[in-house]
């Protein structure tokens, strides 16, 4: 039997990109799975499509539309899952998006709705399972960040800061959890393909679209294939995970040569303007 086969499963950003791949991939696992996001619509396609993958007839599945920066409407899509499957033993906040602003340019709605949405939202996600798991002293609870809460670039001030909050409330709520037998786990992406990205690289300033084409370190990856790294290392003793060999680079170098790090980063920073200076 596979890890997964019987789970119950709770995915937030389930209609689209990653979480989608997970959704999918958990069903053809024999798992039950719940997934959530704010468009029914979308939601549905992907409901249909972990329909056509199940590992039995037996599995259930659940399309629940809410917005994860309601605290009232998470509770009641928990409530939901939780009395539809009897129990949640896996949760995977994995809903956020992505933004990028020089801090000059960006206006105050920038900075707030990323972390209203990627901050917020996780702990109104959280929040809305942790009695539950509690009450079960069993499960895991999976929160996504990204590679950008290792390391941060020109741009990414708002979007970085809302994922390094993601990673320092996982660490915390880790140790909480750990006294009540649930793992908490922190994911971190690299860039992925996904419509998130699309909607993102379309008014991306220049030099920060010029900096990640130009990065030996920022290979844009599948979602199946970012998906099906995460399934891989849920199972796993470690509370960080990473897809890719060069996100395992950049979260080794950060940690142990910070300094260094950031050396090579500001290198990519000038190579990338030189480089936009030669198109001009």
């Amino acid at each position: 039997m596979n890890y997964y086969s019987g789970k119950k499963a709770f995915i937030t950003g389930g209609s689209a990109g990653i979480g989608r791949e997970v959704a999918i991939k958990l069903a053809s696992f024999g798992a039950d799975v719940a997934i959530s996001a704010r468009g029914i619509d979308a939601l549905n396609e992907t409901l249909e499509s972990m329909k056509q993958v199940a590992l039995n007839d037996e599995q259930k599945f659940l399309a629940l539309a809410a917005d994860i920066t309601d605290a009232d409407q998470m509770r009641k899509v928990a409530s939901e899952a939780i009395e539809s499957f009897n129990g949640i033993d896996l949760l995977i906040a994995n809903a956020g998006y992505a933004q990028s602003r020089s801090v000059s340019e960006a206006d105050d709605e920038h900075f707030r709705n990323l972390m209203e949405v990627n901050y917020f939202g996780q702990i109104n996600t959280v929040r809305a399972f942790i009695e539950h798991f509690s009450e079960a002293s069993k499960g895991e609870i999976v929160l996504v960040s990204s590679m950008l809460a290792v390391l941060s670039v020109w741009g990414y001030s708002g979007y970085s800061a809302s994922k390094f909050a993601v990673r320092g409330f996982a660490e915390a709520l880790r140790q909480e959890m750990l006294l009540k037998n649930v793992r908490v786990k922190l994911f971190l992406p690299p860039t992925t393909d996904t419509p998130g990205l699309a909607k993102e690289n379309a008014d991306k300033p220049p030099i920060t679209n010029e900096m990640e084409s130009g990065s030996s370190f920022n290979a844009t990856h599948s979602p199946k294939k970012v998906a099906e790294k995460m399934l891989k290392w849920i199972p796993k003793k470690k509370f960080v995970g990473y897809a890719t060999w060069d996100s395992w680079i950049q979260y080794f170098s950060s940690r142990h040569f910070p300094n260094l790090t950031l050396k090579l980063a500001d290198g990519e920073l000038f190579g990338a303007l030189k480089r936009l200076k030669e198109k001009t």
